[in-house]
């Protein structure tokens, strides 16, 4: 497994000092020698997002949660297979008012768009229930990374997949683990029977295809903000992504196969085929150039 390979390289990267100590020979000489302390240097497999949810927005297959923690915003990209929870393990959905965790690999691929967009393998509700959970990698003998809780295993503990579906105690070992547990004793490392253990599929290893990543690095060096939404040129996107595009004015018609845009500089309403939608922001000219939300790429064009 690639995480396998990982926590453990990751663990062994250690900042080399010394200390100085006295040795006392046969003739009570005293010398000093050097024996190495170890350092270990923090292992990030897991990004972190929390705050309150303060923004719902529907999509197509994504629901779009905007989440502030003081000044700093981010947004949560939730499908019908993103697993959430609460802090006891019950199954929940999220709404406007939650205060959550979100946890993304930290080697999964960024999006250049602001505000930070996230695809998380799990989001945890604060129920302000009793119940704590540990998201993490478990080695072989179920202790987390940096041997600070050890896992055993009860008849009720509820062991499932990311999809919900049943696993077995065999396997836990060596992978990513959402674990929902109550109380813990005061050991090194700490055990704790959970009442619950997700196993998270690890997509660490994926990568965007070489159009998004051609598409990121546009969004990247070509966007303004018009108050918090991120403003991109239509033009080059949607060529990258098969579109013909045609100038008329202050419309602009992108079409591919039997779908079309029609899209009018100034209007936040757009249509496609023979329907109309909304936009957040209407569309602008800027250095000749016309500029969409981005939020028009990811959910319609893509």
């Amino acid at each position: 497994m690639y995480m396998k390979k990982l926590a453990p390289a990751a663990l062994s990267a250690l900042l080399m000092g010394s200390v100085v100590i006295p040795v006392a020979s046969a003739n009570e000489q005293k010398d000093e020698v050097e024996v190495p302390q170890i350092q270990i240097d923090p292992v990030h497999i897991f990004n972190q997002t929390h705050g309150t949810v303060e923004d719902v927005r529907v999509a197509k297959d994504i629901t779009y949660y905007t989440v502030k923690d003081g000044e700093q915003t981010n947004v949560l990209e939730i499908t019908k297979d993103t697993p959430v929870y609460d802090n006891t393990g019950k199954k929940v959905e999220l709404k406007e008012g939650d205060k959550v965790e979100a946890y993304t690999f930290a080697n999964q691929p960024q999006k250049y768009i602001y505000p930070p967009q996230f695809n998380p393998e799990i989001v945890i509700v604060d129920s302000k229930e009793v119940g704590l959970v540990e998201v993490d990698y478990f080695f072989e003998d179920l202790t987390n990374t940096y041997d600070i809780l050890k896992l055993n295993i009860g008849k009720e503990t509820e062991l499932l997949n990311a999809k919900g579906e049943k696993v077995t105690s065999k396997d836990l070992a060596e992978k990513h683990l959402a674990v929902f547990y109550t109380a813990s004793t005061k050991s090194i490392p700490a055990q704790t029977t959970p009442s619950k253990v997700i196993v998270l599929d690890d997509n660490s290893e994926s990568s965007l295809n070489p159009v998004d990543e051609e598409i990121n690095k546009i969004i990247a060096t070509d966007f303004y903000m018009v108050e918090e939404t991120t403003m991109v040129p239509l033009r080059s996107i949607a060529e990258k992504l098969g579109f013909k595009v045609e100038s008329k004015g202050k419309t602009v018609i992108l079409t591919k196969g039997n779908g079309s845009y029609t899209i009018t500089r100034g209007d936040k309403t757009f249509g496609y085929n023979k329907s109309l939608r909304t936009l957040s922001v209407a569309p602008t000219l800027k250095d000749t150039k016309t500029y969409v939300p981005v939020e028009f790429i990811e959910e319609f064009l893509k």
